[in-house]
């Protein structure tokens, strides 16, 4: 953006599938970032890191149109990309699924794979009712901590870091009666852990914590205080739908708690959560 207002443009324009809004607020703009009016297209969860900087020199021309409507512009427009497919990837990595590029910038490791049974102790001492709202929401965000003892090695894989929560595919180990799902990946020590199954308890968490330097509020008007909470929609990855959830400001951060239970909730990735149609802040997972 900084090149762009330097080189004297007054807007950058971009092919979100979002809208943006504008309030007055004390005699003073204040703009939202809203969904896009394809909910099946909306990518808002991508730019929930915009400040109101940034989203007042900000526009989304496609925000009021649905895909079809988009492609039939660009058909009238004779553009070549009017009938192209749409990405399933990372579209500045060009025309490479996401373990082929990584296997090409990554070094193959081997290491272990190790199955945790449902019976691990983390599981069944998980208490949610503790005594305090601190000691609840911790409970109900405490990410699990695996040993290689704490399992069995089922197989062997060429890298960490090429896996993440929540996946299935690409494994390699067969003769389970389910699928095993990566549950957790330990890089250092080059362990990837699994569980048997879409329903295993290690896959599943109510909550997670946002640390206090990785909070970000799209509206600051909005922000909640110590010690104040927030009903909210959220979701912690893209495409995935909105989900009831209250947020809790606290001395160690900002927690998140969902009514239903999250699958994979991956650290380092992005939690946004909504009021209504409208993006209103989101951190990084810790």
């Amino acid at each position: 953006m900084k090149i762009a207002l330097d080189l004297g443009a007054d807007y950058i324009a971009t092919g979100h599938y979002c809208r943006k809004g504008t309030l007055i607020k004390n005699n003073k703009e204040t703009y939202q970032l809203l969904v896009g009016k394809d909910s099946n297209k909306d990518q808002s969860y991508f730019l929930c890191q915009l400040s109101q900087e940034q989203l007042s020199k900000t526009l989304f021309p496609i925000g009021e149109l649905l895909k079809p409507e988009v492609r039939k512009i660009a058909k009238e427009q004779e553009l070549i990309t009017a009938e192209k497919r749409d990405s399933q990837g990372l579209c500045f990595i060009g025309k490479v699924r996401l373990p082929d590029f990584l296997q090409q910038k990554l070094k193959p490791k081997v290491g272990d794979i190790v199955e945790i049974p449902e019976t691990f102790s983390e599981y069944q001492n998980k208490n949610t009712n503790s005594s305090t709202l601190q000691l609840q929401l911790e409970s109900k965000s405490k990410k699990y901590s695996y040993t290689q003892q704490d399992g069995k090695v089922v197989g062997s894989h060429q890298g960490a870091h090429y896996f993440t929560k929540g996946q299935r595919k690409g494994l390699g180990v067969g003769g389970t009666t389910e699928p095993l799902f990566v549950i957790d990946t330990d890089v250092n020590e080059n362990i990837i852990y699994v569980g048997l199954g879409k329903n295993h308890p290690g896959l599943y968490r109510h909550g997670l914590l946002v640390q206090l330097d990785e909070i970000h509020w799209v509206r600051p008007d909005l922000k909640i205080n110590n010690g104040e909470s927030l009903a909210v929609m959220s979701r912690i990855r893209y495409r995935q739908k909105l989900e009831k959830a209250t947020i809790y400001q606290t001395g160690l951060g900002l927690y998140v708690i969902f009514e239903n239970l999250q699958s994979a909730i991956t650290e380092g990735q992005f939690v946004a959560w909504y009021l209504g149609d409208e993006l209103v802040g989101s951190g990084v997972i810790s």
